[in-house]
């Protein structure tokens, strides 16, 4: 991948944070998971590149963690309603 892609990596909020925040640790209960993916979200919501960080996890596939602020699952279910849309137009 082209380095000027990842350009937006240099201001990123979470740079400031362990990546276990972003991506947890074995073992984690769910009540756990759920309270650090809050405390993620918390992080992307004041980033001033989380457009570019989803696009990026959206065209590489990134299957864990959280990125542009929305968790493994979010990004499945905006994928599929992105080509939902594609097809509907």
């Amino acid at each position: 991948m082209d380095a000027e892609l990842l350009d937006w990596q240099d201001a990123a909020a979470c740079r400031e944070h362990s990546n276990i925040l972003f991506f947890g640790e074995e073992g984690e209960s769910e009540l756990e998971k759920q309270a650090r993916e809050a405390r993620a979200k918390t992080v992307c919501a004041r980033c001033p590149v989380s457009d570019p960080c989803l696009e990026f996890a959206m065209e590489t596939n990134q299957k864990y963690g959280i990125w542009g602020g929305l968790t493994d699952k979010e990004r499945a279910s905006l994928k599929r309603r992105r080509a939902r849309a594609r097809r509907a137009s």
